[in-house]
């Protein structure tokens, strides 16, 4: 872990990532990297660069993927990890975490998120803001949980899912890869093909 904190994306979910960084106080420095060149700062953090530039600073900064996008956060993120780049975990200070959870690198847990003792999160992941995970969980890698989505015990999310705000899975659900439930939804059986699924209970649309 170096003392520097450089962010890739300087608006959206890259500001709220900075702001748990600059709370967690364990970097001395951070800064962002950019592509749209008119964003000169980002509550209070210079924008140092475009995204193309990266690479240059990979020993001198720890990295963290500030992209809300699940498919593009993944490619940048993988092209990092394979270069060696040191990526960190972000937890807010007011987020809940249980006894043997496991969280992988570049995963971002919010203000008012609960996760559950015995819970799996893979790389990568938004676990959003009040968004909760109950017990024994498995969250793949690149999956983005909304403000308020709530996961009962032992449910399992495939890679690159978004459970959209509000959305609600019952127990003992398999929800496979790339799918994305709509705001509100609820999802009592499991779901084994990919796609958009809305409503109560959720339809595939």
């Amino acid at each position: 872990m170096n003392n520097k904190l450089l962010i890739i994306g300087a608006s959206g979910h890259g500001k709220v990532v900075a702001d748990i960084a600059i709370k967690m106080n364990k970097w001395k420095e951070m800064a962002f990297l950019d592509d749209d060149e008119s964003i000169k700062s980002s509550i209070g953090l210079e924008v140092i660069g475009t995204t193309n530039e990266v690479f240059s600073h990979i020993d001198e900064y720890d990295i963290f993927v500030g992209i809300g996008d699940n498919a593009i956060r993944q490619k940048v993120l993988e092209k990092l990890e394979k270069a060696g780049a040191s990526i960190p975990i972000l937890i807010h200070p007011d987020a809940v975490i249980g006894a043997q959870v496991d969280i992988e690198i570049g995963t971002t847990v919010m203000a008012g998120a609960v996760v559950n003792c015995c819970t799996k999160i893979g790389k990568g992941c938004i676990i959003n803001t009040g968004a909760t995970i109950d017990h024994d969980n498995y969250i793949e890698d690149f999956v983005h949980l909304s403000p308020g989505a709530h996961l009962a015990g032992t449910v399992q999310v495939g890679n690159g899912s978004w459970l959209g705000i509000g959305s609600v899975v019952s127990n003992n659900i398999k929800i496979t890869k790339g799918c994305k439930i709509g705001a509100g939804a609820v999802v009592v059986n499991d779901i084994t093909e990919s796609g958009v699924y809305v409503g109560v209970p959720v339809r595939r649309i």
